[in-house]
């Protein structure tokens, strides 16, 4: 449960009209159709990406109202782990929104990358420790050759890798925000990193050392569609994306399937099509389409100038929407059961087996 307490804070109206969003958004997100479900103590996990545009960038002074931080927090706390991407170098802003979540939260993140394509940016998990522990393992993905003749390729900006454990499931996941490069759906530099990417998880993975045989890769791979030639190279080594996803974008007018969560996890096998999968549309609840007058006075820049709204508010939530899955990671009742039939217990790959 996030932290209100200093809300009043804000003085009115402002104050009024951010418990009146949150409201709505808790309202929303118990939505059956909607919304996501209700976070469960240990059989189920929820788990989200969000690339949350240029968190704590320049654009209109840098800074996120504090109302906007409190709405980021009340929509992560409906996870249980969240990758975010384009967290910028100054990290007032996410420090802001886990002193909203409580000490239960905690992040951990890469250092910036630095060069005109890296933007700054870092990749960040975000995570309740009641629910997920971090295991150990953490990274930037830095790639090695395909082979003694081709040179190394790396990405523009540096995937995340880390291990995580929940209840039966002991998984790695990985976080990436893939080039854009031209508004054209097949770029050809954005095929490459997603094609190599995909295909170095999905070697590390099969490798006897692999710290779990469960990988998961999401983020923002900038795919328009899954049609497209981006979205191939990212499935082609084996990797799933749920049925539900397929069909829904991630921007603002949910056109574009920007953002993508897919899984290589033998313990998720035949398990996925049963989970629960979707997009989560805040702005049908804050900072909503025909709210310009309410917020006429924050539109106001230092050149005198009026903002546009519609880009404004991107930079307060992001023109990003959050794409969403819940999994199932409680396997005992399969194990008690194939024990009490006789039968040979299927212990989940990613659990160590005593001898």
């Amino acid at each position: 449960m996030p932290f209100y307490y200093e809300l009043h804070k804000l003085g009115q109206p402002r104050s009024q009209r951010t418990a009146d969003g949150i409201l709505r958004l808790k309202e929303a997100m118990k939505d059956k159709i909607n919304g996501v479900p209700e976070r469960v103590r240990s059989s189920r996990l929820l788990l989200a990406t969000w690339n949350l545009r240029e968190f704590q960038g320049p654009k209109y002074g840098g800074t996120r109202q504090r109302e906007a931080l409190y709405y980021i927090a009340e929509i992560i706390d409906h996870f249980d782990i969240v990758a975010v991407q384009e967290v910028r170098d100054n990290l007032s802003s996410l420090e802001k929104v886990m002193d909203i979540l409580g000490s239960s939260w905690q992040y951990l993140l890469t250092d910036v990358t630095e060069g005109r394509q890296g933007n700054l940016e870092r990749m960040a998990f975000v995570y309740d420790t009641r629910k997920v522990r971090f295991g150990g393992l953490a990274g930037e993905v830095v790639l090695p050759p395909l082979d003694k003749q081709t040179p190394s390729f790396q990405f523009a900006r540096t995937p995340y890798l880390v291990g995580f454990r929940t209840a039966w499931f002991k998984f790695t996941i990985c976080t990436a925000h893939i080039y854009y490069g031209r508004s054209i759906k097949n770029d050809p530099q954005r095929i490459k990193e997603i094609e190599h990417l995909a295909q170095h998880l999905a070697n590390a993975v099969k490798k006897s050392s692999a710290w779990a045989k469960n990988m998961i890769v999401l983020g923002d791979f900038n795919i328009f569609d899954t049609d497209d030639e981006t979205f191939d190279v990212l499935t082609k080594p084996g990797f799933e994306v749920h049925p539900k996803l397929l069909g829904i974008g991630t921007n603002i007018n949910q056109s574009k399937h920007f953002d993508q969560i897919a899984f290589i996890a033998p313990d998720l096998k035949d398990k996925l099509v049963d989970c629960n999968a979707g997009v989560f549309d805040y702005y049908q609840h804050v900072y909503r389409k025909d709210e310009d007058t309410i917020y006429a006075d924050d539109l106001k820049q230092k050149n005198g100038k009026l903002a546009k709204y519609s880009d404004w508010r991107t930079y307060q939530m992001s023109n990003h929407l959050p794409m969403w899955i819940e999994l199932r990671v409680d396997f005992s009742r399969e194990y008690l059961e194939a024990i009490k039939a006789g039968k040979k217990a299927i212990v989940p790959v990613s659990l160590p087996i005593n001898p």
